[in-house]
Formats: structure tokens, C-alpha cells, sequence
């Protein structure tokens, strides 16, 4: 349990809880917007709101890369079953995603459909290697968090000479994403974001400086537990407060400012960023560079 329990300690929320409203100026409003999923499921899931000043507020943001994928994209997967009959590998997330005319991928899988439901893309490279005869594709998802395991699989499926396995790429980057909340036409009044924890172990820190210098919006890299959670509000109030606008990590046990450099190059390596992509709740997203080149 090391890196859970440890954070998740009553007693220490308290203190945490108390020294924030010791800490916030009570003439004035905190808006902080968590970007990821997690980050709002210990939200709720460990009352964080209910210990936070009334003038602390959460706007929760984009959430996780099953809850962003466009209907178009579960449409796309339904049309590859029905019309080239292949094998569907996914993750147990996107079995109930709605597509066009409320239908599923679980309501094709009951109809008949040989969709397979897979923890890894390894269980896909052994479905595609023990169906030679059909083709196999794995739909995939994730922010920065999951790209690295399809590159992997793509590799290995190049070696190991599986001209029968495939990916259906809908992998999404998140600072381009964080771009278009705050170049929106009427954009959230947000005076500073939790920070992906996971998609930033990938990445690193760095990426989100742009945000702090060209916004003015500080930026804590937070951790997906209650006690990450509510320290990263601390230093964000702290930031706030000293009108800082600096990227910080709170996430020092997994997170880097320069990430992964190894994961980064073979993203780098094995995908072609498009030059725009759509995001459910967003809409069409442009990318001006990639966020995941290999440093030098």
C-alpha cells in the first residue's frame, strides 16, 4: 500500500483542510480547474470540496480519454466490425460509450460482433498472433498516459511480422487541450489548474510552462490522491496569493520536468501528430507542434 495509504490519512487532511483556510484571503475567489478524471473522483469520492473554504471552487475540466472520445469514433469501430468482419480489441471503458443511434460496442458484442475485451495491448498481440487468419484491431485510447504502450505493441507487431494486427489510434495530447479551454472565444474564468499527474510522468513538467508565461496561470502537477489533491490547492492558493504564476510539481515522486525521454522518442518514432483532432466538449482542437519530441 506504500504511495496510497500514506495519502490518504485522515488526520493529515485536517491539518491540510485548516492550514487552507488559514491560508486563502477571504476577499477574494479561487477558481481552479483539475484537468483529469482522477483528479475529480477523489474529489468526490473523499468529500475535497466539502473540506475547502467556501471561496475555494472546483470546475472540473476535460476528464479522462474515454469521456472525451467523439461519438464519430465509436460510429468508426462499429463500421469496421460490420463491414470488414474483424476482431475489436478495447478496454472494458468504451463498451458503453454511446454511438450514433444509442448504440454500444456492447450492444454490437451481444448482436454477434467479436469484440474482445482487453487489459493490455499485449492481450492484443497474442489475440492477432493466435488469429493469423483475421484481422485484428485494437482501438486505442489514452492521453499521453497509454500512447507509449501502443507504440510498443506497433513495434512489436513489426517484429514479430503480424501483418494481421492493427491499431485504430485515438490517442489525444493534453496540453493542446489546455490551449483551446483558454484561447475559447468566451473562455472559464480559471485562475489556475491541477495539473495531469500521469499524462506529466510521460511528458514532464515542462510542457506546461507555456501556459504559466504566455497565460499567467499557475499550474501545480498534482497527484491523483485526497491528500495530493488538497495539497496542490495549497500551493496553487500560495501561488494565488503571491501572484505568482509559476508551474509547479507536487507529483515529485513520479514526475520530472523532463519526463520520460525513452517513451517520448518511441512516440516520437512510431506516430504522425495530426494537424487537428476532435475533442467531445471541445470540439476541433488545432496542434501547432508536437508536446512529446525527443530533447537533445
Amino acid at each position: 500500500m506504500k504511495y496510497i495509504s500514506e495519502f490518504r490519512q485522515q488526520d493529515l487532511a485536517k491539518q491540510l483542510a485548516k492550514t487552507i483556510v488559514q491560508t486563502v484571503n477571504p476577499q477574494r475567489q479561487y477558481r481552479l480547474m483539475e484537468f483529469c478524471g482522477g483528479h475529480t473522483h477523489a474529489i468526490f469520492r473523499y468529500g475535497v470540496q466539502d473540506m475547502m473554504p467556501a471561496n475555494v471552487e472546483f470546475i472540473h475540466g476535460p476528464g479522462c480519454p474515454v469521456r472525451v472520445l467523439p461519438i464519430g469514433r465509436i460510429d468508426n469501430a462499429l463500421q469496421l466490425l460490420q463491414e470488414h468482419e474483424v476482431i475489436l480489441c478495447t478496454y472494458a471503458d468504451l463498451m458503453r460509450v454511446p454511438a450514433s443511434g444509442r448504440n454500444t460496442l456492447l450492444k454490437a458484442k451481444a448482436a454477434g460482433a467479436d469484440i474482445r475485451m482487453v487489459y493490455s495491448t499485449q492481450d492484443a498481440l497474442k489475440i492477432a498472433s493466435q488469429n493469423p487468419h483475421k484481422q485484428v484491431v485494437f482501438f486505442a485510447i489514452g492521453f499521453e498516459t497509454t500512447t507509449p504502450a501502443t507504440a510498443v505493441a506497433l513495434e512489436q507487431a513489426k517484429a514479430l511480422r503480424l501483418t494481421n494486427f492493427s491499431v485504430f489510434c485515438n490517442h489525444v495530447l493534453t496540453p493542446a487541450a489546455t490551449h483551446a479551454i483558454l484561447d475559447a472565444p468566451q473562455p472559464i474564468a480559471i485562475d489556475g489548474f491541477l495539473g495531469p499527474s500521469h499524462v506529466s510522468s510521460v511528458i514532464g513538467s515542462q510542457p506546461y510552462q507555456e501556459f504559466a508565461n504566455r497565460y499567467g496561470k499557475p499550474i501545480v502537477i498534482a497527484g491523483f490522491e485526497p491528500l495530493d489533491v488538497m495539497q496542490s490547492v495549497l500551493m496553487l492558493i500560495r501561488q494565488l496569493n503571491s501572484g505568482r504564476n509559476e508551474v509547479e510539481n507536487e507529483y515529485t515522486r513520479a514526475v520530472t520536468p523532463a519526463g520520460n525521454l525513452k517513451a517520448q522518442a518511441l512516440m516520437s518514432q512510431v506516430f504522425a501528430v495530426r494537424p487537428q483532432f476532435e475533442w467531445r466538449g471541445l470540439g476541433m482542437i488545432a496542434i501547432n507542434r508536437p508536446f512529446f519530441v525527443q530533447r537533445h
